[in-house]
């Protein structure tokens, strides 16, 4: 339930002051809450804390003669933390010639003169008139947590994908919206950016994504050091490997770098899963997995990065970021793929400013109006640009074969070519990406005519090739030359028999990799079916094979 507005009275002189907040207490205490201070400075301090956390402040009632800093004075300087909120000025007879200039100096909204008695005809009628103004004018309060940086910024954009993707309630306000919150919180200074501001106040200058998780209330340790299973890798495959072997009695362990749903999380529609006739979002798709999960008694962990797996008697040790380490009978590996870096010159550089790998459909909302390119030609490019068409000016689709037909669904392409938003250029590539601070135009070669172009552009989204993330993992991983998981007959010579260093008699199983007990599932899996339907099989699979695995060590 959000707080009650504010009413903050300020007064010097301590009978008065709990003079006014006992009137005003009585007259609008079931709707406001008040608050009040004995000093300028100290009512400042209360305004900025209030300001950081959110709360709204309706009205404030000050003083004029006090010492240190009179009742204008605090008025002017609290128009910087709360500028919506009703300013009155209390004076004496003998002060309302400085009321009078106040009300120009500060934009006094009124003076009142004390005394007030009888409230009901002095001060209640006036007030009323001016919260009622206060209140048509005045959103409704916001909850969540408040994001503060630039729009360029690659840290702002990764924290903005983190807290979009696990379902944290935020806010991104830059410019003149932030201005009131920057100053409540001390951060006048744009290297503290990007900045989180809690619902409770708390202010978190350049946070890592550990941090925030754990302040938003998400788990980032594990809470036993032993498992039956752990999964690492929370996209379709971990989230299936997951959901099944909890709920066939397994102690489940789901640790996720970043955030669930993977790659197909970010999908805005996935038309062609199973069971969903009218499509569904990758982030609809992953959060109702991971409810799932969590029904069936998964443990879950969020920006947690496990550096190695390696054997321990029957057990697998895998070893965090953090240092910590967990034990486990059998470990799934679905960590998915990551998009492949634009071969652009430029393009590192605009990383995170208006290059972007893959797009959350909450990105969407800030293309309003602009011109969108999307490079690519698999399903998730075609997602992506017919998301984009509903909010974007004109998406132009850079696809460097000649037709987009050779890799993208029908029902896409028969979508993409009937939506006048949308402009699809074949054999053009991306060669180069220039600006200042952020993308400003981009140099695109057609591979048919040999002509280069330079356009305007702000944002550019890539969705090329796959890089599986197993750098990480030790040599006795094998892997195939563009580095994807072998696994079960792909790890056998011509004379079907297992790698070398293989400790068992029997052969790997079908989606066992080259460590016993440790079992692929999804696209990081060498000759995987990249799609999310084939994903959820294999992480199903990969726990029956689990479940064999137990039985044959006892």
């Amino acid at each position: 339930m959000p707080a009650r507005p504010v009413l903050l009275t300020v007064d010097d002189d301590r009978t008065v002051s709990r003079a006014v907040a006992r009137d005003l207490r009585r007259h609008y205490g079931d709707r406001y809450r008040v608050v009040r201070a004995e000093s300028g400075a100290d009512a400042l301090a209360a305004l900025r804390e209030l300001t950081a956390r959110g709360e709204l402040t309706a009205l404030l009632l000050a003083d004029h003669r006090m010492p240190g800093m009179t009742g204008v004075e605090f008025l002017e300087q609290a128009m910087d933390l709360v500028p919506g909120a009703k300013r009155v000025l209390l004076t004496a007879y003998a002060d309302t010639d400085a009321a009078i200039r106040a009300i120009n100096d500060v934009d006094l909204d009124h003076y009142l003169l004390k005394p007030w008695d009888p409230p009901e005809e002095l001060l209640y009628p006036v007030l009323d008139e001016l919260l009622e103004d206060w209140s048509r004018t005045t959103p409704a309060p916001f909850e969540g947590l408040t994001l503060l940086g630039h729009q360029w910024s690659p840290e702002t954009q990764e924290l903005k994908e983190f807290l979009a993707r696990n379902q944290v309630p935020y806010r991104h306000l830059q410019g003149e919206d932030a201005a009131a919150i920057r100053t409540a919180a001390g951060l006048d200074d744009d290297a503290a950016l990007p900045a989180t501001v809690l619902s409770d106040g708390t202010v978190l200058s350049r946070p890592s994504l550990r941090e925030v998780a754990t302040r938003c209330g998400l788990a980032t340790t594990a809470g036993s050091p032993f498992y039956d299973v752990v999964v690492v890798g929370a996209g379709p495959a971990g989230l299936g490997s997951a959901v099944y072997a909890a709920s066939e009695g397994l102690r489940t362990l789901l640790v996720e770098r970043t955030a669930t749903g993977g790659q197909a999380g970010q999908s805005s529609r996935i038309e062609n899963y199973l069971g969903f006739p009218h499509g569904v979002s990758g982030a609809e798709l992953a959060q109702r997995a991971r409810d799932q999960a969590v029904r069936f008694g998964v443990e879950v962990l969020t920006a947690s990065e496990v550096t190695a797996i390696t054997p321990n008697g029957d057990g697998r040790a895998l070893s965090f970021a953090d240092g910590s380490q967990v034990t486990a009978h059998a470990v799934v590996l679905a960590t998915g793929v990551s998009w492949t870096r634009l071969p652009a010159r430029g393009a590192e550089d605009f990383a995170g400013r208006g290059v972007y790998y893959g797009a959350a459909a909450h990105e969407a909302a800030d293309c309003q109006g602009e011109e969108v390119y999307v490079v690519g030609a698999a399903n998730s490019a075609g997602q992506a640009a017919l998301h984009f068409a509903k909010f974007a000016s004109r998406v132009v689709l850079l696809c460097r074969g000649t037709d987009i037909r050779a890799s993208m669904s029908e029902y896409l392409v028969a979508r993409i070519l009937a939506n006048s938003a949308i402009e699809v250029l074949t054999c053009t590539q991306v060669v180069a990406v220039e600006g200042s601070d952020h993308v400003e135009q981009l140099v695109l070669a057609n591979s048919a005519n040999g002509q280069t172009t330079t356009v305007p552009a702000s944002r550019l989204f890539v969705f090329i090739g796959a890089q599986p993330p197993t750098a990480w993992l030790g040599e006795a991983f094998a892997r195939d030359e563009r580095g994807f998981l072998r696994t079960g007959p792909s790890l056998l010579d011509a004379e079907g028999r297992p790698p070398q260093g293989w400790p068992l008699t029997r052969a790997p199983y079908h989606l066992e990799c080259s460590v016993p007990g440790v079992f692929v599932a999804g696209d990081v899996r060498a000759e995987s079916v990249k799609r999310v339907a084939s994903a959820v099989g294999e992480g199903a699979m990969a726990v029956t094979l689990v479940h064999r695995y137990l039985e044959a060590i006892g």
